[in-house]
């Protein structure tokens, strides 16, 4: 199990990192993110925060996905602290696993909206 912050943020970049080269490097409000080529603004996939005590995971598109959320296992949904956000001390392979899955879902959901 992944217990440090430094492990537990490279374990969500490792997760983030399976949509590169399709999506590119950004910013909001001053946190790295990932986004389609051509997104502005809220229209990101996912962001990184760093903090002292934990790690925080943006994902705008889950707010408006909720039935993808659901899926995910307990465990995972328990670490979700906001619409849209997600925050881990430790991130153990099994709930790394249910969110890898929770983002090839979303992303699906992303490509569609950002295609239309």
């Amino acid at each position: 199990m992944a217990s440090d912050l430094d492990a537990v943020e490279a374990r969500l970049w490792a997760a983030l990192d399976r949509y590169r080269p399709e999506l590119v490097d950004g910013t909001i409000y001053g946190m790295p993110s990932l986004l389609l080529p051509g997104a502005t603004g809220h229209d990101y996939f996912a962001a990184v925060r760093r903090g002292q005590k934990k790690i925080g995971l943006s994902l705008i598109i889950a707010d408006r996905w909720p039935e993808d959320v659901e899926r995910a296992s307990v465990e995972l949904r328990r670490c979700r602290t906001g619409k849209a956000t997600w925050s881990f001390t430790e991130l153990d392979e099994a709930v790394a696993d249910e969110l890898e899955a929770l983002l090839d879902r979303l992303m699906v959901r992303y490509r569609i909206e950002r295609s239309a």
